[in-house]
């Protein structure tokens, strides 16, 4: 790993082939099939994953759900309540404790320590207020919540969905079912676990009828999903930090599915990073439900220890999770993979195609 570079994981992406909607039909994307054996690629469509799997195989699935995390504020100075001036976007990015958030704001240069924000409704009726106690590099800062009853539920009204920087246009309705999973159930992702964009309840079904059992973590994927890596070697390379649940039946079923030598599919990079820590933390032993955080960065050289299936969406050019993929599938079988995507119009990123690595 020490030998490579951030470079070594780019490729030309044509700006067209950024999907800026999802598909009009949930389920109806194209999906490459990779052999990380062989590097042998075949086209395909998503309706035909089930019958890809085989009976016994253990599908794991990310159930974390999409808080509406981009907020519109007004600020004012402390001594100034009365006279909230000026609109702000915040994009909350992580809980820091009870009642404070991490948060990109926008325009940030001017948002100082000690400034007020007052979040209105759609009425104009004030219904959070906020203060900022840090300040940090790119905009960053740390928001202390004034206490109400149901802070969640409040985003749910005001909130917008966080779409990613690649996406050039403002959230729509369609955006709060679409940048969701089916099967999203624990609230905390201020970015969507996109591989699992792709299922549909029949889908779900058809798999239920094959005989895949299937299995659910909860990684909650923040907005360092999409930071640029700011150093040029894989050695320097430092990930966020996300937060994650391995439960007791899903535990369990890793503990069976590794007893009988059946196959583990992950179904996104999230579940990757969450089966892979957890089963270093293991060190050998039996997996044990626990909650925790992970910075588990996972580049060419890694052993994997659980997965031995991956279906996950195309990544950006230079990301982690492009090396993550790397690593499963060998840098020069994903990058041949990509280019052939590429050629054949495949649409990349969090609205776009997947691709089906065994």
């Amino acid at each position: 790993m020490s030998n490579l570079l951030v470079s070594d994981f780019n490729f030309d992406l044509p700006e067209e082939l950024i999907a800026q909607q999802p598909p009009a039909q949930r389920g109806s994307s194209r999906m490459m099939m990779l052999n990380r054996q062989t590097g042998e690629m075949q086209d395909a469509s998503f309706p035909d994953f089930p019958g890809l799997l085989k009976p016994g195989d253990l599908l794991v699935l990310n159930d974390s759900r999409v808080i509406p995390a981009r907020l519109y504020a007004r600020r004012t100075l402390l001594r100034e309540k009365e006279k909230p001036t000026g609109r702000i976007e915040v994009m909350l990015t992580e809980p820091a404790s009870e009642d404070q958030w991490r948060a990109l704001a926008r325009p940030g240069g001017k948002i100082a320590i000690g400034e007020h924000l007052v979040f209105p409704d759609t009425d104009g009726q004030i219904v959070l207020e906020a203060d900022v106690i840090e300040r940090g590099l790119f905009g960053d800062r740390v928001l202390k919540f004034a206490p109400v009853e149901d802070f969640l539920g409040v985003l749910e009204r005001i909130g917008h969905m966080p779409l990613p920087p690649y996406i050039h246009r403002d959230d729509a309705t369609e955006d709060r079912e679409r940048y969701q999973t089916v099967y999203s159930h624990e609230r905390g992702s201020v970015a969507a676990p996109t591989a699992g964009l792709h299922f549909t309840p029949q889908i779900l079904d058809a798999l239920a009828a094959r005989g895949v059992e299937v299995a659910r973590v909860t990684l909650h994927v923040g907005l360092g999903t999409f930071a640029p890596l700011r150093v040029d070697r894989l050695d320097e390379v430092k990930l966020h930090r996300e937060r994650y649940t391995l439960g007791s039946a899903t535990a369990d079923a890793l503990n069976r599915a590794v007893k009988e030598k059946r196959r583990i599919v992950a179904v996104g990079t999230t579940v990757v990073r969450t089966l892979e820590h957890s089963a270093l933390q293991a060190a050998g032993s039996l997996l044990q439900s626990h909650s925790g955080t992970t910075e588990i960065f996972i580049s060419p050289g890694f052993e994997f220890r659980l997965v031995q299936g991956l279906l996950t969406n195309f990544h950006l050019p230079k990301s982690s999770l492009l090396m993550l993929v790397s690593a499963f599938a060998g840098r020069e079988h994903v990058l041949a993979a990509y280019h052939l995507a590429v050629q054949q119009k495949y649409r990349f990123f969090s609205y776009g195609d997947c691709m089906f690595i065994t």
